[in-house]
């Protein structure tokens, strides 16, 4: 699973793939290459052996070509066994050493394949998983994930803040490109889920581009964690009952929010421009919910100084502001009032 941290805006974005070798047959053409490598300084050493001195007895056979092979490809070399023609120098400066280079990098990036890269990940996945406190979970990042992203960026979410799952990589690599947080992974195991850290995030969205697994996804969530918001998307009228009964608290279908526009646009040319409006972050206006305060309670409605109040939510229970009960605001009550925009 890949985790990555917040970037910076000047960060170079990486797009990260599984290699499609299986691990062993990663690890034999590794050292096949190496060995390659040694074999062909090997044949040269032996046929250019007149060129090497031995300190020890004068005498260069096969198995002291070998060992100085060896030596001189991993290390600079003992001088036991040394070039003294100038053919050999020049092959020991310009080909053996570029050689010897290569075959520590490749040494280096074998361990940090196979054993080191695990070992950072962690320590900087529990580092990241330490940080995710009252966070925005977003399990899909298709067309609807990637718009509540870019959504909440401009309402001032932090993109520390925002954690992304989704098992495509391209997908990921967008959403790193936010500074949004990362993992690659199947949002309807716990494992998963766990690993974001959701009993500690504040709301989360589903969006993954299937009903049937969103509802899924939801149902694992609302198990793991009884209290967080979900907002889920669905496509089909009939999968918004059992969103609600997975445990969504918001269900959305996107289909039928462009047919109320579509029609709302029939009865007035300024209708479903005034209701996109509402919905975006950048217009004149925008929708905002806050608990009443308490210099508020008593008051109607109306009467509140912060923007033009339209719903009460009064245990649970929507009040309109024609309704009987938003002539008095109570202790408790969650208030949806219209502000004035950052185009405002």
């Amino acid at each position: 699973m890949n985790v990555a941290p917040r970037k910076s805006a000047g960060d170079p974005g990486f797009l990260r793939r599984r290699s499609s070798l299986p691990v062993w047959i990663d690890l034999l053409w590794r050292i096949a290459l190496v060995a390659g490598l040694v074999s062909f300084v090997l044949v040269v050493h032996w046929i250019d052996r007149d060129g090497l001195k031995d300190n020890l007895d004068n005498h260069i056979s096969f198995i002291d070509v070998l060992y100085f092979t060896t030596v001189t490809v991993t290390t600079v070399g003992y001088g036991d066994i040394v070039p003294v023609s100038p053919q050999a120098r020049l092959f020991e400066a310009l080909l053996v050493t570029p050689i010897r280079l290569f075959v520590w990098l490749i040494f280096l990036g074998t361990a940090y394949n196979l054993f080191f890269r695990n070992i950072i990940h962690r320590w900087r996945m529990a580092r990241i998983q330490a940080d995710l406190h009252n966070h925005i979970i977003i399990t899909g990042f298709g067309t609807s994930g990637s718009e509540a992203a870019r959504e909440l960026l401009a309402r001032g979410a932090d993109a520390s803040e925002i954690v992304v799952i989704d098992p495509d990589e391209r997908a990921l690599a967008e959403a790193e490109a936010l500074g949004c947080n990362v993992l690659c992974g199947d949002s309807t195991r716990d494992k998963t889920l766990k690993d974001v850290a959701i009993h500690r995030a504040r709301s989360m969205i589903v969006s993954a581009g299937r009903d049937d697994t969103s509802i899924l996804i939801t149902l694992t969530a609302r198990h793991l964690a009884p209290q967080i918001p979900i907002s889920i998307v669905v496509r089909n009228e009939d999968n918004e009952l059992p969103a609600r009964q997975a445990g969504a608290t918001t269900v959305i279908n996107p289909v039928s929010f462009a047919g109320l526009l579509l029609a709302g646009s029939t009865s007035g040319r300024h209708i479903a421009d005034y209701m996109a409006d509402l919905a975006a972050s950048g217009g004149r206006v925008k929708l905002n919910e806050r608990s009443v305060l308490s210099e508020e309670v008593g008051l109607p409605l109306s009467a509140i100084a912060s923007g033009l109040g339209v719903r009460i939510y009064r245990g649970g229970r929507p009040i309109g502001f024609w309704e009987e009960g938003a002539r008095r605001l109570e202790s408790g009550d969650h208030l949806i009032e219209i502000v004035a925009g950052d185009e405002g």
